[in-house]
């Protein structure tokens, strides 16, 4: 029975390298390890270990990398572990190259490249391993890893989109709302007494102000924990409850603003994963359940899971999209075309190439926006804060004798 061991070894170079493999016993790691060019020098047990901790999150970037210089290396008629061995040694992440080594062990043992893969789900998903899986059987395995470094680069592209439009508020509010904050619990409460020998009625805005500050004084850890308590309840209760997550999925979609593009970012990634699948030979069903999968939505989930069946019943592409609220009616014209012409594969494209332009302008036009709604909503928020405090104090200070 083959034990996982942590190991320390050094390469033809002299670099020292960590990582883990399964072994039967120390001698028999010392072998696997001398195949990839390595000498042992130390190795301990850490099966249960690497269950907990080893699957660290490989950053997309890594991935494509990865899958761009395999493809390179197998183009140009290189063999997997011969490639898989070069990559090892340039390789500078440390979950990659613990993975690549891996891989050549497994490859070795006379597995392939996606039974290979399909170890580490955490890191090359399901779509990853089918379309590698297709790629060796029908010999166009350098196409499909470059189908699969464009998908990933352009889902980095979108990622970074909506990164894009997410930094200013986060920014703005890192530097805004503590300074915010510091007011109403420091400068406030001090004014407070001053206020009162006006001896006059103060204002509504200021009587709101006072109770704010004073909420946030008496409160203070509440308020700092509230938000963190709510998320966390709220993400461990979705994982148990698929009613509660069900709930929370369709509220994100019909959020103001932000609802549309999420669902118009979401379809177009499923577009985009099953053009790629269908055009490399996986069948439609199979296509859009792995593509399911990836959509972490489960309003759009069950949509698609309610085309899956229709589409197993018997009924056509197209006519099955149609019968879902989740594609408007241009979107499926264009299956209805590639389904008639044959181009199913270009048709999901053009669909993918719609909605990514879509969600492209709308992250466009919410960038422009953002910054002026931002500083009017601060000015707004100071503005308050002033306007409260000055006419009262200014009462406050000419009531004193002079």
């Amino acid at each position: 029975m083959a034990t996982t061991f942590k190991y320390k070894a050094m390469d033809e170079s002299g670099r020292m390298l960590r990582g883990t493999i399964d072994a039967a016993n120390p001698a028999d790691l010392e072998r696997r390890l001398a195949k990839q060019g390595l000498d042992l020098i130390s190795c301990r047990g850490a099966a249960g270990r690497r269950r907990l901790f080893g699957a660290g999150r490989v950053p997309r970037h890594e991935l494509v990398n990865f899958t761009f210089h395999l493809e390179q290396l197998i183009a140009a008629g290189v063999s997997i572990v011969d490639g898989l061995r070069d990559l090892r040694k340039s390789i500078a992440h440390p979950r990659m190259h613990e993975l690549a080594a891996e891989m050549v062990t497994s490859i070795e043992g006379g597995r392939t490249l996606s039974e290979a893969l399909s170890a580490f789900p955490d890191v090359f998903g399901s779509v990853y391993v089918s379309m590698v899986r297709v790629g060796e059987q029908s010999g166009r395995l350098a196409q499909i890893l470059g189908d699969l470094v464009a998908m990933l680069r352009w889902q980095d592209e979108l990622a970074a989109q909506a990164r894009r439009v997410l930094l200013y508020p986060v920014f703005v509010g890192v530097i805004v709302i503590p300074a915010v904050v510091l007011l109403m619990v420091l400068l406030v409460p001090q004014l407070t007494g001053l206020l009162a020998v006006t001896g006059g009625t103060l204002p509504v805005h200021t009587k709101i102000l006072l109770a704010v500050s004073g909420f946030l004084v008496d409160w203070w850890s509440l308020v700092l924990a509230a938000p963190v308590v709510t998320v966390a309840g709220l993400t461990l209760a979705a994982g148990v409850s698929r009613k509660l997550r069900y709930l929370l999925d369709g509220l994100a979609l019909r959020l103001w603003v932000l609802g549309p593009i999420l669902r118009k970012l979401k379809i177009a990634r499923f577009a985009n994963y099953f053009a790629l699948m269908y055009a490399s030979g996986i069948t439609v069903l199979e296509s859009i359940a792995l593509s399911r999968e990836l959509l972490g939505n489960a309003v759009l989930e069950e949509a698609l899971t309610d085309v899956h069946r229709r589409i197993a019943d018997g009924g056509g592409i197209s006519s099955s999209f149609a019968r879902s609220w989740l594609f408007p009616a241009l979107v499926v014209r264009m299956l209805k075309v590639g389904e008639t012409s044959g181009a199913m594969d270009q048709a999901l494209l053009n669909v993918s190439y719609f909605y990514d332009r879509q969600v492209r302008q709308a992250i466009g036009g919410i960038t422009t926006l953002l910054g002026p709604v931002m500083v009017l909503v601060i000015a707004a928020l100071l503005g308050w804060i002033v306007i409260s405090i000055l006419p009262p104090l200014y009462a406050a200070v000419t009531a004193f004798p002079v």
